[in-house]
């Protein structure tokens, strides 16, 4: 009840005071793969297979895994100095069980054995380790438990002995929620102070200390991951507008790797805010109104980390990561003009990633509502022109030079252009020159830019 009135409270208050914030708690990733021994003695990996994880050392269960074509599991990270077991269930194998696993481990082989699929429950898990020997490496090769074994935990459970540690485990949690609780309000505001501060560094370094007193709650988790996401991003900024001119190649390529590491976990930061917040059960959210402004920061800060990413020419690679954001983004966002804004920046990430058929589909949408918007028409004509070029499609390279050339009539040269806007009508130029002399083509005038895709 204590922790419920305080969050419920917190949240609001967390949202007026952040200026827009991740997870760093103390833990250590674990890993391994999973094989199957078929009856001929040969080994395969296991694809899918289903590896819940329970803490041993006291009652717990974080989030479990499947593993992948390899056979390779991972855990991001647990807890240091708990104590773990992995029930590790496939179809067409015995389950097993790995016993005393600890944060940090790596190259774990768990190996089954064919057999029903099965996957065992919580309590069989924990009454199969009750029961014991497991071995603490390799296969696990407890058996199913038997009936007497299930009578002798269930005794177990109600003996006095397990009732006072009971207790003894709620009193010290309600202890730890008060602690949390005092630690994410000095970190959120040592945090707020700190950015508005301009001491980046130091913001970030709270805001973690925050994330990591309460890692999943919806009451903090999300609004100091946001937070910290901004204190990157305005430091991935600052650091490339220090070194963007520097004619020292070394000092530069060091600045602009920090600026990459950057922007890249400020995509993370907000990444994880947004997935805690998808996560919310109803019960969670108290109040609707601050837990979408929450949600929408979040995804307006993750489009704009993409961004920064590409105009920085810090990383193009992840273009179809990008998408996925612009495309919830777009759901959520209802000021037409930025939608429109982000609609072509999605096309510029999609463009500069070499991702031609995204990049026109995304242009073409922004020029359905802005049919005039110069950066939409430039973006849509390049793309056309480079995906015809590629493909050796004649139509595709018509069409770009009537785009090319309508973005000409409404934007011509002047003396006011951005840098921006100079390069792009310099690329605009160029590809226009390359269609007249090298393909022969002539711009076709239109009244109206063709914003449909052609079949």
């Amino acid at each position: 009840m204590f922790r419920k009135k305080y969050f419920t409270s917190f949240l609001s208050i967390a949202i007026l005071l952040a200026a827009s914030a991740a997870v760093f708690a103390q833990s250590s990733p674990v890993s391994g793969r999973v094989e199957l021994k078929k009856a001929d003695g040969t080994t395969t990996p296991v694809t899918d297979a289903v590896v819940d994880v329970y803490r041993t050392d006291i009652k717990g269960k974080p989030p479990g895994t499947k593993t992948n074509k390899k056979g390779e599991f991972s855990f991001a990270g647990l807890l240091l100095g708990g104590t773990y077991a992995l029930s590790v269930s496939a179809p067409g194998a015995k389950p097993e069980i790995q016993p005393n696993i600890k944060a940090g481990q790596e190259r774990i082989v768990i190996t089954l054995m064919e057999g029903d699929g099965k996957r065992w429950t919580e309590d069989e898990v924990r009454q199969a380790l009750a029961a014991g020997p497991q071995t603490t490496g390799g296969t696990n090769t407890a058996a199913a438990p038997t009936a007497e074994e299930k009578k002798a935990a269930e005794d177990a459970k109600k003996s006095q002995a397990e009732y006072d540690a009971k207790v003894k485990e709620i009193n010290a949690k309600n202890e730890k929620i008060k602690q949390n609780t005092a630690i994410i309000q000095t970190s959120l505001k040592e945090g707020n102070d700190a950015f508005n501060a301009k001491n980046y560094d130091l913001a970030i370094t709270k805001y973690e200390q925050g994330i990591a007193a309460e890692p999943d709650f919806v009451g903090s988790a999300p609004v100091l991951n946001n937070n910290k996401g901004a204190s990157l991003k305005s430091r991935a900024v600052d650091t490339y507008n220090q070194f963007a001119k520097s004619t020292d190649a070394a000092a530069k390529a060091e600045a602009m790797g920090r600026v990459k590491k950057d922007l890249t976990d400020a995509i993370a930061a907000y990444a994880r805010s947004y997935q805690v917040l998808k996560g919310a059960q109803p019960a969670d959210i108290s109040n609707q109104a601050v837990y979408d402004s929450t949600k929408y920061t979040a995804l307006a800060g993750l489009t704009d980390s993409y961004r920064l990413l590409v105009i920085t020419k810090s990383d193009t690679s992840k273009a179809a990561e990008a998408k996925l954001a612009y495309d919830d983004y777009f759901a959520v966002e209802t000021d037409a003009a930025k939608k429109l804004k982000a609609q072509i920046t999605l096309g510029d990430i999609m463009r500069e990633a070499g991702d031609s058929d995204n990049a026109i589909a995304a242009y073409r949408v922004a020029l359905e509502g802005s049919p005039e918007n110069a950066e939409a028409l430039a973006g849509l004509g390049l793309s056309l022109f480079n995906s015809g070029v590629v493909n050796n499609n004649k139509d595709q390279m018509q069409e770009g030079l009537n785009v090319m050339q309508k973005f000409v009539d409404v934007a011509p040269v002047a003396a006011t252009d951005s840098a921006y806007m100079k390069e792009l009508k310099q690329s605009v130029k160029e590809a226009v020159e390359y269609l007249k002399t090298q393909e022969k083509l002539t711009p076709q005038k239109t009244p109206k830019t063709n914003t449909k895709k052609k079949t």
